[in-house]
């Protein structure tokens, strides 16, 4: 049996305006962002870049090869698939990792260093570990040879698809593509357009989850009926933080239906896709719908999010102008003993008695201060919200 090419890819969303950042980073064009000229340079030649392609197909992308016949491509939607050529089946392993190795501690580095500046991924994204789909693309293999590489690569398939032009055999991890007839660009293209599909879906999942944690932490900043005073302005903070996130991951996620919209529309005006919709095309529609129902509960989020911060706020008005009372009443009782001071005494006069008297009016002023201060840091706040059943599955 011989496997021809092993593909892995990615997908976060970029324009075309990034792909030209991307073209001139690999040409060791000068950079116009304030990024370490040679720290770029070290990227670059930690990639081992050799032939550059700029092609339109579909979108345009950049093509380049790299060591040990890698070749990547990456779209102007952010898009990225990777294959290496000259597989054999007994290094198909060693030869897996060398091209996720490549993807991870290479390429990715890279990308991510030319676009650290702007608005920040939120860190409930950044680090995740993604399990990327592996493409295992053979030439005319037997049924017997495909049910071997799953044997020792899955435990359980979940569909098997086939045609008189090639067989899909999906696992969890892997996918196995059995090629008859049909041509490797066409294959590429598939390939391509399942990566879109399965890191769309990813990401969806992460927000949904993402939406589960951030409403059950704002849940507990507001789970008890009664808050200290001096608690509030921390847990301000929090919301403040979590609201920040929030937008942060919203801009996300509103830009996500272009991208699936344009990604559809090629898929379904190529002729050579035809068979490939047969098995994928009505995952598009699936994603628009899910990606509606995660920007509804997004939208609640927000809601939720922006009520909270007006109960603390509320909270803050509250805690200021009970404090403003506070030394207001401070401040009358030391006027009211200076202007009794002032009655009984004929003209000013330092005297023993009149230091130790301002003293002592000093200290109990300072001490109701602090007295008043505690009281209002320790004072129980209720907190008014309504209760939700939160039986009903999200």
């Amino acid at each position: 049996m011989k496997i021809d090419r092993i593909y892995i890819g990615g997908w976060f969303q970029r324009t075309m305006l990034q792909l030209t950042e991307i073209y001139d980073f690999l040409r060791d064009e000068p950079s116009k962002l304030d990024l370490n000229p040679k720290k770029l340079q070290e990227l670059r030649k930690n990639l081992g870049i050799g032939k550059i392609m700029y092609s339109v197909s579909g979108e345009e992308y950049v093509e380049f090869i790299a060591e040990e016949d890698l070749c990547v491509k990456i779209f102007e939607d952010g898009l990225i698939s990777l294959n290496n050529k000259n597989v054999k089946d007994e290094t198909l392993f060693t030869d897996i990792e060398k091209l996720t190795n490549y993807y991870e501690k290479k390429l990715s580095p890279a990308i991510n260093y030319l676009f650290s500046l702007g608005a920040p991924v939120p860190k409930e994204l950044a680090n995740i570990e993604t399990v990327y789909p592996y493409f295992i693309v053979c030439d005319k293999a037997t049924k017997e040879e495909i049910a071997d590489l799953l044997s020792r690569t899955e435990k359980q398939k979940y569909f098997e698809f086939t045609n008189d032009k090639y067989d899909v055999i999906r696992g969890d991890k892997y996918y196995f593509i059995n090629n008859k007839k049909q041509s490797i660009e066409n294959i590429e293209k598939y390939i391509e357009a399942q990566i879109f599909i399965r890191e769309f879906k990813g990401q969806m999942h992460r927000y949904l989850n993402l939406h589960r944690i951030i409403w059950e932490k704002i849940d507990k900043v507001k789970e008890n009926a009664h808050v200290k005073g001096a608690d509030i302005i921390k847990f301000s903070s929090t919301l403040e933080g979590y609201a920040k996130t929030i937008n942060l991951i919203d801009g996300r996620i509103n830009q996500m239906g272009t991208y699936i919209s344009t990604r559809e529309k090629i898929a379904k005006s190529d002729p050579e896709l035809a068979d490939f919709l047969v098995i994928s095309g009505y995952r598009f529609e699936t994603l628009k719908d899910t990606l509606d129902y995660v920007k509804y509960l997004w939208d609640m989020t927000q809601t939720y999010i922006v009520s909270a911060q007006k109960l603390f706020s509320d909270l803050k008005s509250d805690i200021t102008s009970k404090s403003i009372n506070s030394l207001t009443i401070v401040t009358s009782m030391s006027a009211g003993a200076s202007i009794i001071s002032l009655i009984t005494q004929s003209e000013p006069e330092f005297t023993k008695f009149g230091i130790i008297y301002f003293f002592i009016l000093a200290l109990l002023g300072w001490r109701s201060t602090k007295v008043l201060s505690y009281i209002s840091k320790n004072r129980k706040y209720t907190i008014s919200d309504i209760s939700y059943d939160k039986n009903i599955d999200k």
